[in-house]
């Protein structure tokens, strides 16, 4: 079954998509189940502050479901940036009838990786504090799947890692029963990887991760379901399970 589990809307500050628009595309590409994980952003440096509404995301959210929910499954989500910084938020929000919680790392301090703070720091330079954050992140937990792990690729095009540390985050994860997905996103802007790539998914499988979720972190409508079974195939390569989440349960496909 075709999935998606990373779609932004107009609830994110990045984003002007429709729920209603994403499940047109959804329908004329089979995608039968997918969840909408809009921003919660709260670093005081980022333009999307405390932009998310969970209200009206969910009054949005219940209408687009009472009206295409025989069709195909629709579930909602959050991508929550920094957790381990705004933990007390993080279970505020958990309060919600989400399905999935997806945790990130955007911002190290006042720092997200543009092309000014790129040109102050290298890749091993911005990822070894990049590291210590996810790190940090993992330990508090809360969430069920940690979002494009190696994030500063996307703007580098480039990682650097010590395994044993990237050992020490998945040691972390999975002791919390949580897991990383397979982001897309990095595919459409001209990377030769998806977010992680193969390196990492081998350093994932090998301290004991066995499940995936699937997400094009789609912020347009015609993105959505985007490099699917490129994510998939990559799953599959690794001996990983691609799963799905509902009342913040994990469902084996």
């Amino acid at each position: 079954m075709k999935t998606d589990y990373h779609i932004h809307t107009e609830f994110s500050c990045d984003s002007e998509a429709k729920m209603e628009e994403y499940v047109k595309q959804a329908l004329e590409r089979d995608i039968r189940m997918f969840c909408f994980t809009d921003h919660v952003d709260l670093n005081p440096d980022d333009y999307g502050c405390n932009y998310y509404s969970p209200e009206k995301y969910f009054e949005a959210f219940r209408k687009v479901k009472e009206r295409y929910g025989e069709q195909l499954t629709l579930c909602s989500g959050i991508e929550f940036g920094e957790p381990h910084l705004y933990a007390d938020k993080l279970r505020e929000l958990s309060n919600y009838p989400y399905d999935f919680i997806i945790g990130s790392i955007h911002w190290i301090g006042n720092m997200f990786p543009c092309q000014k703070v790129r040109e102050q720091y290298s890749a091993k330079e911005f990822y070894t504090l990049y590291w210590k954050e996810v790190l940090s992140t993992v330990k508090q937990g809360g969430f069920d799947a940690l979002g494009h792990i190696d994030f500063p690729k996307r703007y580098y095009g480039e990682i650097y890692y010590e395994e044993a540390e990237i050992k020490e985050i998945f040691k972390r994860l999975l002791d919390k029963d949580m897991i990383i997905e397979i982001n897309t996103s990095s595919l459409r802007k001209g990377h030769s990887e998806a977010m992680p790539g193969k390196d990492l998914l081998q350093v994932y499988a090998d301290c004991g991760g066995r499940y995936v979720t699937v997400g094009s972190d789609a912020h347009v409508e015609q993105d959505v379901g985007a490099d699917y079974e490129a994510a998939k195939q990559l799953a599959e390569t690794f001996g990983l399970q691609q799963v799905v989440y509902q009342e913040r349960k994990r469902i084996v496909l």
